[in-house]
């Protein structure tokens, strides 16, 4: 971490993960948070159960919003949701690198669309997964069909996502610094799979702390569990912060 940054730049790095079922559960975390800047990221649960008024809510209260939908699907398809992202707001979003770069690149015309048709909105930076967090080299081998190590596969997306046109990837911190060495210092990171030191991994196969990731080079992390099952939510995130401070 840059010792010159400041609480707030680094609070805009760490990405809370709202995974609840509805948004009443949502908004009592974010009360518990209320005055720290942090990225919020909605992904499916939450947006399927309380749909695009949420990410406006959030907006609303001044939030930096990540909508992680993960679009994968056809080039038309996505075209149309990306389209309909930008001009939700959100400041970020994904899609999944596996769909290819024709589907990538109708991502991106999705959003230029969107921002020819109406100017004051705001770019999105739309970001690719290469492999969810949760997978390991058996289950990309055996199961998904993908062969080789997950470090590779990672690196051959990203660099497929940089070709598309994209920003950057969705990746586990253990595999920023080949993303980095492939596609550039600006080419962005966004990190799951974060465990302060003591957390349980849960789910989650490929993992370091928040110190780690930032020390590897990630732009952000996405902290879930850590933060929103913890005793004290908000003591859980400024340690978080504290640690990234002090790295």
């Amino acid at each position: 971490m840059n010792q010159h940054i400041n609480a707030a730049d680094a609070a805009g790095r760490i990405m809370v993960a709202l995974d609840y079922p509805h948004a009443e559960a949502a908004r009592q975390l974010i009360k518990e948070l209320a005055g720290i800047p942090c990225y919020m990221k909605v992904g499916m649960q939450l947006f399927y159960a309380a749909g695009p008024a949420f990410v406006r809510e959030l907006k609303d209260c001044g939030y930096k919003v990540f909508l992680d939908v993960k679009m994968h699907d056809i080039p038309n398809t996505v075209k149309g949701g990306a389209n309909s992202v930008t001009k939700l707001g959100a400041d970020m979003f994904n899609v999944h690198a596996a769909g290819g770069a024709s589907m990538m690149r109708a991502a991106m015309e999705g959003v230029q669309a969107a921002l020819a048709e109406d100017a004051s909105l705001q770019r999105p930076v739309v970001i690719a997964v290469t492999q969810l967090t949760s997978t390991n080299q058996l289950v990309m081998n055996d199961e998904i069909g993908i062969p080789g190590a997950v470090e590779e596969a990672v690196v051959r997306y990203a660099k497929l996502t940089q070709e598309a046109g994209l920003a950057g990837v969705v990746a586990s911190p253990q595999e920023v610094t080949r993303i980095k060495a492939a596609c550039g210092a600006g080419f962005k990171t966004v990190t799951p799979g974060i465990r302060p030191a003591g957390s349980e991994k849960g789910d989650q196969s490929r993992v370091m702390t928040p110190g780690e990731a930032f020390a590897c080079g990630t732009d952000y992390i996405v902290v879930g569990r850590p933060i929103t099952a913890a005793p004290n939510p908000r003591a859980a995130l400024e340690s978080i912060l504290k640690e990234l401070l002090n790295s």
